[in-house]
């Protein structure tokens, strides 16, 4: 017997789900046994889902995001705003502003934020593929949805400089984002104060 007082295929299953976000030992030794509690009903749907998601799922090419196609259903809906780009830290990032429903343009998501301590510089996050996208698709207004941590707005600046001369008005989330904050964890109606009270940047 384990130290979860488990078997060991058990114990594997639990130490898989606390490596989820979210979930610690606790709260994963809940979920595997609600999940071998009701197999049928439960564990597995589950699999085939995640065996599903592990087939089709992809990043978009253009922006960044997940999905099961690739342009992404967002970059290929004709109906959305093309000479707006917000461009967000991560998937989830985007997802938050998405949920939230005031935006219609563009997405580009960069993949993290500058972080020295870190060691990610311009190179490793995805601002060559912004920049070329600005200009060949026409953008007008690029809106900087990053945290307001001090790393995102290390990130906001750095992008704010080099837009500078490129024609496009630059904006960033204004009143709602509090500082330290990371989008994905705010509500939907913060993002929306914050998206409508956007300042320009440069």
């Amino acid at each position: 017997m384990s130290r979860n007082n488990a078997p060991g295929a058990i114990d594997e299953l639990i130490k898989r789900l606390s490596r989820l976000p979210g979930l610690g030992p606790r709260s994963a030794r809940r979920a595997a046994l609600a999940l071998l509690k009701r197999p049928d009903v439960l564990m597995t749907p589950l699999i085939r889902t995640l065996e599903t998601c592990r087939e089709q799922v992809r990043r978009c090419s253009v922006c960044g995001n997940l999905d099961a196609s690739d342009p992404c259903s967002i970059c290929s809906d004709p109906s959305r705003d093309g000479t707006s780009l917000c461009v967000v830290e991560e998937v989830e990032d985007l997802w938050a502003v998405e949920r939230a429903g005031f935006f219609k343009g563009r997405y580009h998501v960069l993949g993290g934020r500058l972080s020295a301590l870190d060691g990610i510089g311009p190179e490793e996050l995805r601002i060559g593929p912004m920049l070329a996208r600005i200009q060949e698709q026409g953008v007008e207004e690029v809106v900087l949805g990053l945290g307001a941590t001090v790393e995102g707005q290390t990130t906001a600046h750095y992008i704010g400089e080099r837009l500078q001369g490129m024609g496009v008005q630059v904006t960033g989330f204004g009143r709602g984002v509090p500082v330290g904050g990371e989008l994905n964890y705010l509500d939907e109606g913060t993002l929306a104060a914050a998206y409508r009270a956007r300042r320009p940047l440069a």
